[in-house]
């Protein structure tokens, strides 16, 4: 009886997006060993490299005859921001990078939008100082997994759901972002940019690092899973034969976070983190092009599905505090890593965490903790290695112009 069950429903699957393109191994293939060759030298945010990735991205967009997002005369979306010296040193006021994000719109006539988004920046040489490799200047971190694959899924989908014989309900905006390595800044920039309205924004989904399927494990993340109740009912849906871990929380390391802080259901895919994350030996001969291809007929099938269901709604989650350095207390905070002024502003505060207690919201900016001044993101993660659970200390900040103080038990 079981078997019978799941014989019917792969059958109602391949029905559902029986009207789709099927993906292409070999267009991933294609994208990924440009987006992954030497000749783009990582792809480092604002570098010439990165801007013939860019290109690259456009040129497919115009073949697949995608519009301008409207309001817009290009598929690119230029910004600035100022990246704080890692590590720190006298210049806190930055230097600023001259990015892009790539956006290009697939007009269904609909009333609503979702969003398919990937970051296609990199490490590039090194020389931000955010590579795990012990000596990192003047090496190619030609970022394969991170994050060409989730940039040649996005583009291989463009080329599926435009020429999909049955339209989609919704209008499809295909995002690539520039600045995520260096705190999601191209997402967060495009948020800002675009002032949309999130109730016609009906869910994001985001590809990062989705090149590294285990073909003996199957396991493949999904995260934002908790921003609907919809989730529950369409991603089960869906698998086939993947074998889905669950990460509720609407905030987390990818650019996907950007959205969630809108109040837009989200969902993020990973394949999980190796032994080459951050080094210049993520290269192209370690993606399973096969396991790829299978995540993208997934997510494709996860698109369909959801054209059942007239609303996906949101809710909140319970987030973990985004940092990649192990503390013993969490503040229980976003930060809001290209603010350009000096101390930590507060992107985002979840619930039941020691910043709610306190009172703390979104925009608020912190300038101390203890008898410790923030200036930098650097500093409040200082701060917070001196701090133990238990702990209560003062912490000030700026809401408004107004300078405050709260005391907070970690």
């Amino acid at each position: 009886m079981k078997k019978l069950v799941v014989f019917l429903l792969c059958f109602s699957f391949q029905y559902t997006i029986g009207s789709a393109q099927s993906v292409s191994k070999k267009k991933l293939q294609k994208h990924l060993r440009y987006l992954a060759s030497d000749s783009l030298h990582g792809r480092g945010a604002g570098s010439v490299d990165e801007a013939q990735a860019a290109k690259y991205i456009a040129d497919n967009f115009e073949k697949s005859k995608l519009q301008f997002l409207p309001g817009t005369s290009s598929y690119y979306q230029n910004f600035t921001f100022k990246v704080k010296s890692n590590p720190p040193s006298d210049d806190s006021n930055g230097v600023i990078r001259y990015c892009k994000n790539v956006v290009g719109y697939l007009n269904n006539n609909a009333t609503q939008t979702i969003v398919l988004g990937a970051h296609y920046d990199h490490l590039g040489m090194g020389y931000d100082h955010n590579s795990l490799d012990p000596n990192p200047e003047g090496k190619i971190h030609n970022g394969a997994d991170d994050n060409a694959s989730g940039t040649a899924g996005v583009l291989e989908l463009v080329r599926v759901f435009s020429k999909q014989k049955t339209k989609l309900k919704c209008n499809v905006i295909f995002c690539l972002f520039s600045g995520e390595e260096l705190g999601l800044a191209g997402s967060k920039k495009f948020v800002e940019m675009n002032h949309f309205d999130s109730s016609n924004i009906r869910f994001m989904i985001n590809f990062d690092m989705i090149g590294r399927l285990n073909d003996s494990s199957k396991t493949l993340l999904v995260m934002g899973y908790g921003t609907s109740p919809e989730w529950s009912k369409v991603v089960p849906a869906c698998n086939q034969k993947l074998a889905l871990k669950y990460d509720s929380a609407g905030i987390g390391p990818s650019d996907y976070a950007s959205f969630y802080l809108e109040n837009i259901p989200v969902l993020g895919f990973f394949t999980g983190q190796h032994s080459d994350y951050h080094k210049p030996s993520d290269d192209i001969d370690k993606i399973n092009f096969d396991g790829e291809k299978e995540i993208l007929e997934f997510i494709a099938r996860v698109v369909n599905e959801t054209e059942k269901y007239t609303k996906i709604n949101f809710l909140k989650t319970a987030n973990k505090e985004s940092t990649k350095t192990k503390l013993k207390v969490s503040l229980g905070i976003m930060p809001d890593y290209i603010y350009e002024g000096k101390g930590l502003r507060i992107d985002g505060v979840s619930e039941n965490k020691p910043a709610s207690k306190a009172g703390l919201k979104k925009g608020d900016i912190i300038i101390k903790i203890g008898t410790m001044e923030i200036n930098t993101i650097q500093d409040y993660m200082k701060a917070l290695t001196n701090v133990k659970k238990g702990d209560i200390k003062k912490l000030t900040y700026r809401r408004d112009g107004e300078t405050m103080e709260a005391d907070v038990t970690f």
